[in-house]
């Protein structure tokens, strides 16, 4: 701590959650702390396990006695002493939001802001007549006719249906009427039918106080109206939003009429979410080049649904639809009659109104959900809102126009706004807090972002930087933030924005320690934490903890990587492929109609900053494309014209870093396939068979073995009021998941949760002996997952991890021996280096050779330059996000690529191999 007070560091002493191996650690406060280290090295245990876990405790102590009483029997993390810590905010990668009402508006506030702005600002527009709605006051009308009115004679008069008497006793002696359009001027008498105008001043629009005080009295006693003598015209001037044309009233405006999560708002047919659930056709007859009687009716090819097609084949036949020819050549009119049907047969649409009723049973609620489609609301046009809400208007565009904009487009438009002084004066605060938030979030690279965009379609590293730009705008002090990988899906161009930004939180006052991996951002660190020297139980201690300086000169796997320079052979593939898939004229979301070529027996890496259309272009357009026609997916592409070169196309697999299972019962070792022939090993022990027990009694899905308290998932969910859910261990099994008596059968000294609780590491020397299960946890471990455990809950994994793992089981699955080859499989991986350590990419391009090697195609969107360099073809998509992005830049080659001038990636590329 050299001469440093004591106050100015957080100190952790004797660290032992999961493998850390009983370290002493300094955080200085009000600086920016960078923990690295291999996979597996202990670098989550420290920062989320031990100091934001013990940080939630110390928060948790502050409730009441009726929340404590649960929350004091979750365990507390493993350390002797930590001091001086600050109040604890965990930023991490996992997108915890599955609903459809949240977006980015709503999770920033933004939308929150505008609702207010319009409210107090927007004007409605009839929707009619397409004219705005005023609403008056005497001052505001007296301002009008001033300027549009200046020095002509005028009558102001009210409309009312108060009785002359009454009338005359105020003071009022005459009436304005019109007999043959001429205005006549007539005295309030008794004998007087036609009158129903009452003049109050008969005056030139000039004197602005006169004018006031008689507009004041006109809107006092009822409708004012103002006739201009000169022009002949009257005027209809309403103190309530009324169109004068068409005489439609509206409410004045409140913020929840804005709001698209509340009934008053919401669209009344759409509920506010803005599309619709529709049976899709394109689903229900897939193969449009069958006939009725080749079952162009998918869903009614089922042995069970049979009697269906059959009752439509003959009702068809007395309809005039000819049930032999291809679908696609019957007219319109039988298409729809086939879905509608007629007295001679039920159509689809009766079926399925069959089903609806029975929406009480799964099976029948996943079914119909595999045959619907969500399609724009035709109500409110994907704006959520009722019409009601969508006349209100500023410079003419809706709340719903502007909820379509992106991060930068909305900054466009507020600087461009045109308001009064007095509406400015109005919206002033809540601009400048949109205009704050949304420098934020340019600041952490989210500029494409549209406001509606849903948050559960966010990637966790999306997700991370929305939540870091929320806390800049929080501005709060003297508080330990703990990040998981800010830069993950970060493009390099954007990296320095994120350090600028972790640099402010310190400047607020703040310590910030991230997970870190990427080399700028160690390169910026104020202490650096260097955890490992390996993964699992060899990971656990301090390699290095201090000031980067003297971290450069040291001999360790992270510092060996920042010194490093990449001396690679830079191979030209030009003329090396023969076959490629062609996808032409690609314009769906920000792609600009481009024609892109994927080489087959290729690693292909699809580059550009983030928004520039990459998960368009490769996964909604070219995945779903190619998986719609080998009929492996449904789900429709984004627009395209055309697609050549599938027939080479055996199988297309879409890697992503969703997860592998939804409930802690999913493991890495039941998904890897692993957990049978371990339960197989304990079954066949003497006390298994002793006691009857089959492999099932090894299960956590199974009654036979698991927990009767906690059915095998090991913890007791507490439902609390006011606060997340708990999960406490289950004190039966002390969250062993197993019966007492399963865990009395061992093999090699350990029962079964013992071995469900080793890393692949140790089971991998645990289980040496047996052929099968080495081999299969060896290729785990070199894809640098040999700390996971192999019974880790599902719900705990990473994103990347969870990628990583479906990496594992297609290799284990598909390369079954040396002969074997994947010739046409087409595999699709999205930045699947998230997480990984410079040495565990390594390993991870050492697996996709091995794929590559068995004749394999593999497509990887990433910005990682450490695998960029390794690409055989490249495909760079830019120049920026958003609606400047979309653009086919390259394609080709790496060497014909680092010559480019006009790419982000290939100018950070040339960099990286300078380095």
């Amino acid at each position: 701590m050299h001469n440093s007070r004591k106050e100015d560091y957080l100190i952790i002493k004797g660290a032992k959650q999961n493998n850390l191996k009983n370290i002493d650690i300094i955080i200085p406060h009000n600086k920016l702390t960078v923990i690295t280290g291999i996979s597996g090295s202990g670098k989550s245990s420290l920062a989320f396990d031990t100091i934001y876990a013990e940080g939630q405790w110390r928060f948790i102590e502050c409730m009441s006695s009726y929340a404590r009483v649960f929350i004091e029997k979750l365990p507390r993390p493993d350390v002797d002493l930590i001091d001086n810590l600050r109040p604890t905010i965990a930023l991490e990668q996992r997108n915890p939001i599955k609903g459809s009402r949240a977006t980015v508006g709503t999770h920033t506030e933004i939308y929150d802001y505008l609702r207010i702005i319009f409210s107090k600002v927007a004007k409605p527009v009839c929707p009619k007549c397409n004219e705005e709605i005023k609403s008056w006051n005497s001052s505001k009308l007296t301002q009008e006719l001033l300027e549009k009115y200046a020095g002509k004679r005028a009558f102001i008069v009210f409309e009312t249906d108060e009785s002359k008497e009454k009338l005359i006793q105020l003071g009022f002696s005459r009436a304005l009427i019109f007999e043959n359009n001429n205005p006549i001027v007539k005295e309030l008498t008794k004998s007087d039918e036609k009158l129903k105008m009452v003049i109050v001043d008969r005056l030139r629009v000039n004197d602005a106080s006169r004018l006031s005080d008689s507009l004041e009295i006109a809107f006092r006693m009822g409708q004012v109206k103002i006739y201009i003598v000169e022009d002949a015209n009257l005027l209809n001037f309403f103190s309530e939003p009324i169109c004068p044309y068409c005489g439609m009233k509206i409410s004045e405006p409140s913020p929840l009429l804005f709001s698209f999560n509340h009934p008053h708002g919401a669209c009344p047919q759409c509920k506010g979410f803005g599309y619709l659930l529709k049976y899709d056709e394109s689903i229900i007859v897939p193969d449009k080049e069958l006939s009725l009687a080749e079952g162009a009716i998918e869903i009614w090819e089922k042995p069970t649904l049979k009697w269906w097609k059959q009752q439509l084949l003959k009702g068809a036949k007395l309809s005039g639809i000819n049930v032999n020819i291809p679908y696609r050549m019957l007219s319109q009119e039988q298409k729809n009659l086939i879905f509608t049907g007629n007295q001679y047969f039920y159509g689809v649409n009766d079926f399925l109104e069959e089903l609806e009723k029975k929406r009480y049973k799964v099976h029948v609620r996943v079914f119909l959900s595999r045959i619907r489609k969500p399609v724009v609301c035709p109500y409110c046009k994907g704006k959520r809102l009722k019409d009601t809400a969508l006349m209100f208007k500023i410079n003419g565009l809706d709340i719903g126009d502007i909820n379509f904009m992106s991060i930068s487009q909305l900054k466009e438009w507020i600087q461009s706004l045109k308001l009064s002084q007095e509406e400015t004066k109005i919206s002033e605060e809540p601009l400048r807090q949109i205009s704050e938030k949304l420098e934020f979030l340019e600041r952490v690279g989210l500029s494409y972002l549209t406001l509606d965009r849903q948050i559960k379609t966010l990637s966790g590293g999306e997700y991370q930087r929305l939540n870091i730009s929320n806390q800049l705008s929080n501005r709060l002090t003297a508080t330990l933030y703990v990040l998981d990988e800010p830069t993950v899906g970060l493009h390099p161009k954007d990296t320095d924005r994120i350090i600028a930004v972790l640099k402010d939180l310190t400047e607020y006052g703040n310590t910030v320690v991230v997970v870190e991996h990427d080399k700028d951002v160690i390169k910026n660190a104020d202490w650096l934490i260097e955890l490992g020297p390996g993964g699992g139980s060899l990971g656990g201690e301090v390699v290095y903890s201090g000031e980067l300086k003297k971290f450069l000169n040291l001999d360790t796997i992270t510092a060996n990587y920042l010194k490093k320079s990449e001396c690679l052979a830079i191979k030209n593939y030009k003329n090396l492929f023969k076959n490629f898939i062609t996808l032409k004229n690609a314009h769906g979301h920000n792609l600009k109609n481009i024609t892109v070529h994927f080489p087959m027996n290729a690693l292909t890496v699809v580059t550009g900053i983030s928004g520039s259309g990459k998960s368009s272009l490769v996964v909604d357009t070219f995945y779903k494309a190619v998986a719609n026609q080998l009929g492996i997916d449904t789900q429709k592409a984004l627009a395209f014209e055309d697609i050549e070169g599938v027939k080479n196309i055996k199988a297309i697999k879409l890697i992503d870093q969703s997860p592998i299972g939804r409930t802690p019962k999913s493991m890495p070792v039941t998904y890897l396939g692993l957990y049978g022939k371990i339960r197989d090993i304990f079954a066949s022990q003497k006390e298994a068979k002793l006691r009857g027990f089959s492999s099932g009694a090894f299960s956590v899905n199974s009654p036979q073995g698991y927990c009767p308290q906690c059915k095998g998932e090991g913890y007791i969910r507490v439902q609390m009021f006011f606060f997340e859910d708990l999960f406490l261990p289950c004190e039966d099994c002390e969250g062993k998941r197993f019966r007492k008596e399963v865990l009395e059968v061992k093999y090699k000294d350990k029962n079964i949760h013992e071995v469900l609780s080793m890393s692949f590491d140790e089971a991998y020397e645990f289980f040496y002996e047996d052929n099968i299960l080495r081999e299969k946890i060896n290729l785990i471990r070199e894809l640098g997952l040999g700390y996971l455990r192999l019974g880790q809950p599902a719900t705990t994994l990473s994103g990347g991890e969870a990628q990583r793992i479906k990496i594992c089981e297609e290799i284990l699955s598909s390369i079954t021996g040396k002969k074997s080859t994947l010739k046409g499989v087409v595999y699709i991986l999205d930045e699947p280096t998230v997480g990984l350590h410079y040495e565990d990419i390594k390993k991870f391009l050492n697996i996709v050779k091995r794929l590559l090697d068995k004749s394999a195609t593999v497509i990887i969107i990433e910005h990682n330059l450490q695998v960029i360099s390794e690409a055989q073809w490249i495909i760079d998509l830019g120049p920026e996000g958003g609606d400047k992005g979309g653009h086919l830049l390259y394609e080709g080659d790496l060497t014909e690529f680092l010559k480019l001038e006009n790419s982000y990636t290939a100018k950070y590329l040339r960099e990286y191999l300078k380095s």
